[in-house]
């Protein structure tokens, strides 16, 4: 699974997606949005896969819109069609590359080098955790070309940071680093290899029990917010199938004896949560 601007590698249950245009800092153009699209699409209906890691090629995760190709071809040359929504998705193309790992039902880790600018940052967000090298450097960058961030900010990032610290970073595009956005909330932890740290990080969690895991990201992200009452049943609904099947069983045994997990096949998530 691979074309011109993602790649995509799967082995052990643990697809590795990186952005492929080194040579433009992993700039997002018309391709590269409609690539990032499609690769979530298919990991999306991927039973193999348990873990994913996002990445960039080269020096930098990715340095946000190409504005040459935007105004050619993309959202600042067709700015009716962002009103346009994606059959049956909740998104128009370009907050899907970002809104997308959301959708995919495995945990997604992205690592952070280098530059993460404007479109990228909102990419990275997407993710369910980011790990960065300390001086990698990020910017809500969208303010210096006249903008506001338009691909999914508002749904990724105030569950992780505090509304002024995310209206300053939005108001003045500042450059921040890895280590103070790990303050802020935006990212996870800081390391010096984030690639190497996002891959071991995968392993470990394929090895777990793939129906808790799935299960478990539904549970995180659907119900980190909201009434009580709501949060406590989503707990019950999707706690109930899994005890007594056959992984939460191989989990069980694996743990007993200190063993990996010998899994099979997934359980449906329930119907109506």
């Amino acid at each position: 699974m691979s074309n011109d601007r993602v790649t995509v590698t799967i082995e052990d249950h643990v697809a590795d997606v990186r952005l492929n245009r080194a040579d433009k800092h992993n700039g997002l153009d018309t391709q590269m949005f409609q690539a990032l699209h499609e690769t979530a699409l298919e990991l999306r209906g991927n039973d193999d896969v348990r873990a994913v890691v996002l990445s960039g090629e080269g020096k930098s995760f990715c340095a946000g819109l190409d504005v040459q190709d935007a105004f050619q071809n993309g959202a600042l040359a067709n700015a009716a069609s962002l009103e346009d929504r994606l059959d049956g998705e909740p998104t128009n193309i370009y907050q899907a590359v970002a809104y997308d790992w959301r959708t995919v039902p495995v945990p997604v880790i992205c690592a952070i080098q280098g530059i993460c600018f404007g479109g990228g940052l909102q990419i990275a967000l997407g993710a369910d955790i980011r790990i960065a090298t300390p001086d990698a450097k990020l910017s809500i960058m969208e303010i210096k070309w006249g903008l506001v961030p338009d691909m999914g900010l508002l749904v990724t990032l105030p569950p992780l940071a505090r509304q002024d610290v995310v209206k300053e970073l939005t108001y003045t595009g500042r450059i921040f680093s890895g280590e103070e956005a790990v303050g802020y909330g935006v990212v996870t932890r800081t390391d010096a290899d984030p690639l190497a740290a996002a891959k071991a990080l995968a392993t470990e969690i394929a090895g777990k029990s793939p129906d808790a895991i799935r299960f478990g990201k539904k549970l995180l992200q659907d119900a980190w917010e909201g009434d009580d009452a709501t949060r406590l049943l989503l707990e019950s609904k999707l706690q109930r199938p899994l005890i007594g099947s056959p992984n939460q069983m191989a989990a069980a045994m694996a743990a007993m004896s200190k063993q990996p997990g010998e899994y099979g096949e997934l359980l449906p998530l329930p119907d109506g949560v």
